[in-house]
């Protein structure tokens, strides 16, 4: 059996199942307060539409030359692994609140509670319509770019849907069954897991996508995922020395008209998708890549990617934290 395929199965019924935990809590609130009727259609609608964006842009991606498509999904994985490393990070050393279900299900629940009723489409409430369909649209487009990204390399999308498909069972079984929040799910812990894998596969990717080859072949994920693992275990021991500070932000919201609102949103998503949560780790990924390419590096060059992970890991923490008396 395909040792990356496996790897590939498990990473991306695992990164869906973590996506569809948050979406399920939300759906949950909506049905209990509201009636189950909407929340469920709205649901329902939100993953049709994304099926049809798989069906379609699934075999466009496979279009694309092999080459090119190892380095775009290589980097792209790789900020999305390393994206999910930092915030496990940070949850896992107490500078980021842990991801509470219980509360995010009591704020929706209550929410949803005082929202005004209107009646849409044959009686079905507008305001759980609406937001079940937002909430599990916005959540599926990861899972989405999960599928796409990890199934677009070794023809692999059926297993890739597959596993997502089995994820989106498992969750919408389990949390029907229960009719509460998902909180016993070890998020954290399965969002180090995927952060973990996506950033695996992400630099091995990004380094044959530079047309660099990996000693010991396919054998090398093991070595690079342990190598993960053991600098990302160095950061928690070293941030748990520290004691966390107040981090300022400076941002200010600003009102803005539906238009506009829409077009910030698919603007943040888009930047999110290419430059992640942490400016420098994303623009210096893709400024490596791009003199990579083109001064044409050694095909025994293997640890370029391994040696900027080793080094932008602590860089990006460091930027994302606030120290006690840190000046």
């Amino acid at each position: 059996m395909d040792q990356q395929l496996v790897a590939l199965f498990l990473t991306v019924a695992v990164a869906s199942a973590v996506e569809m935990v948050e979406a399920a809590t939300i759906v949950l609130a909506l049905g209990a307060s509201r009636g189950w009727r909407s929340a469920i259609v709205g649901s329902v609608v939100a993953l049709v539409t994304l099926a049809l964006i798989v069906v379609i842009g699934g075999p466009s991606i496979l279009l694309v030359p092999i080459e090119l498509l190892r380095l775009l999904v290589g980097v792209l994985l790789l900020v999305f692994g390393l994206q999910w490393l930092r915030k496990a990070i940070l949850r896992a050393t107490g500078f980021k609140a842990l991801h509470d279900e219980e509360k995010i299900f009591q704020a929706e629940l209550d929410s949803a509670k005082t929202a005004e009723k209107v009646n849409i489409f044959s009686g079905l409430d507008k305001y759980s319509f609406t937001l079940s369909f937002k909430t599990v649209l916005l959540e599926g487009f990861e899972v989405v770019f999960i599928v796409l990204t990890f199934g677009a390399l070794k023809n692999s999308l059926v297993t890739a849907t597959i596993a997502a498909f089995v994820s989106l069972v498992v969750v919408a079984a389990a949390a029907f069954a229960i009719r509460k929040p998902l909180t016993k799910v070890p998020e954290n812990t399965m969002k180090f897991v995927v952060g973990t894998m996506a950033t695996t596969f992400g630099i091995f990717w990004t380094t044959e996508g530079l047309r660099i080859e990996w000693p010991f072949a396919d054998l090398a994920l093991v070595l690079i995922a342990g190598l993960v693992v053991i600098i990302s275990f160095s950061c928690i021991l070293w941030l748990r020395t520290k004691t966390p500070g107040k981090k300022v932000n400076k941002k200010s919201e600003r009102v803005l008209t539906p238009a506009l609102r829409a077009l910030k949103s698919s603007l943040e998503f888009i930047y999110d998708l290419i430059i992640g949560d942490e400016f420098v780790t994303g623009v210096s990924l893709w400024l490596l890549v791009t003199v990579a390419t083109l001064i044409a590096v050694p095909t025994t060059a293997w640890y370029l990617v391994l040696a900027f992970f080793i080094v932008i890991l602590p860089i990006g923490l460091l930027r994302q934290v606030s120290f006690e008396g840190r000046k």
